[in-house]
């Protein structure tokens, strides 16, 4: 702008050398409006019109320096308010954002691959000897069957009251041994069975016990058992790369907002005061080409 307020003074004929100077005076205030784009409308032939615009290929969309909602946009979409800022750092922002969400996505479907085929074996194998239509279990229940051979019998004699599976080395046995440890004064000697302890352990099995409509066995099936850990290891891995993946996108989604928010503030948008901001610095030292002071 000052270039160009040069050159027309330059041009005029010094006849005219004060009717030029008025003009410049006046020209110098316009330009000096130039953060809020009125620059702009007084010299509509200047070319910078065409700068208030961002060309991206055959698009163009207009530049938003002093709109307060520039960094926003990058919250929604990462590199759009570097983009709408004239910044081709967008194409970074705008990359890191479409690898993170292809990787999040790819790490999810993994995980849900895996969670289906170990689901399949434990079905197909462990649950394959016991009636029912084998619902689906909570994820406790199919990490409880990486540890255990067999779930157990819920209970042992059925037709009276209940009795818990007593081989500790099966999931119900170990459960019921847990039940009598937490609340029998000594796990091994049985209390009376209308007593508080008695009654509060056989709660607390209930409430842990595998039901029938849910017992497995892995026995003569210990190769099937091995995938079985295996599908769940890769599954648990997968989920958790999704989660990192998706902390890189929410990180991407900040960073680029403060970004734009930062550049916004520097070019005098957003509630700064002035115009476009520029910092210097200067050390005053005779080796490095400034007197001393002496």
């Amino acid at each position: 702008m000052i270039a160009a307020i040069a050159a027309i003074c330059m041009a005029a004929p010094l006849a005219n050398a004060q009717r030029v100077a008025s003009a410049s005076a006046g020209l110098t205030a316009v330009a000096a409006l130039s953060a809020d784009g009125s620059a702009v409308k007084a010299f509509p032939d200047s070319g910078v019109a065409a700068s208030n615009r961002i060309r991206i290929g055959p698009f163009s969309i207009p530049r938003r320096d002093s709109s307060w909602w520039v960094p926003f946009t990058s919250t929604v979409l990462p590199g759009t308010g570097q983009a709408l800022l004239g910044q081709h750092r967008f194409v970074a922002y705008l990359a890191v954002e479409a690898f993170t969400l292809l990787g999040y996505v790819n790490q999810q479907s993994e995980a849900t691959r895996e969670r289906n085929r170990y689901r399949a074996l434990a079905s197909d194998v462990a649950r394959a000897f016991f009636p029912g239509s084998h619902p689906i279990g909570t994820w406790t229940y199919y990490e409880s069957m990486e540890h255990y051979v067999e779930s157990g019998a819920f209970d042992r004699i059925p037709g009276g009251a209940l009795t818990p599976e007593s081989d500790e080395t099966t999931f119900n046995g170990a459960m019921w041994l847990l039940a009598r440890r937490t609340y029998w004064r000594d796990p091994n000697v049985q209390p009376a069975t209308t007593s508080g302890e008695y009654q509060n352990s056989i709660n607390l099995y209930i409430a842990r016990a595998v039901q029938p409509e849910f017992s497995w066995s892995w026995r003569n099936a210990q190769l099937e058992q091995d995938l079985y850990r295996r599908s769940i290891s890769r599954a648990n891995q997968a989920y958790r790369d999704a989660r990192t993946q998706l902390g890189w996108l929410i990180a991407n989604h900040l960073l680029s907002t403060v970004d734009a928010f930062v550049s916004l503030r520097i070019r005098g948008g957003a509630g700064a005061q002035g115009g476009p901001t520029a910092m210097s610095a200067s050390i005053p030292w005779a080796p490095f080409g400034r007197s001393s002071g002496r």
